[in-house]
Formats: structure tokens, sequence, C-alpha cells
């Protein structure tokens, strides 16, 4: 059964993990040269859209593996 304790350490460690997502793609965002929203959006590169993708999944697997223990 899911009881109070469970369900908010539940919700905080989604919270902590959608909190590091972002900022994690953001310094990927500002480390890489250009602006990967600009490339993506306006000049539609599939290329940049690709590598964002990528990163975004590789950003998650961590944060999920540092999560779990």
């Amino acid at each position: 059964m899911l009881t109070a304790n469970t369900f908010l350490a539940t919700m905080l460690y989604a919270g902590l993990g959608i909190v590091i997502f972002i900022v994690s793609f953001v310094l990927v965002d500002k480390l890489t040269p250009g602006e990967l929203w600009r490339e993506i959006i306006e000049r539609k590169n599939m290329a940049v859209a690709l590598l964002a993708g990528a990163v975004a999944i590789g950003i998650s697997n961590i944060i999920a593996a540092a999560v779990h223990g």
C-alpha cells in the first residue's frame, strides 16, 4: 500500500530529478557552440535536434541511476 511517506518521498525524488535534469540541460546548452533552441526551432536542424535528444536521454539515465541508488 502507498503510504503518505512513500508518496512524499517519490514526489521529492521526482522533483529533484527534474530540477537536476533542467540544470544539466541548460549547462550542456551553454557549453555547446551556438544556440541549440534557435538551431532546432528556427533553422530546423535535425542533427542538433538528435544531439539534444540523445543528451536528454543520457542525462535522464544518469539521474535515474543516481536516484535509484
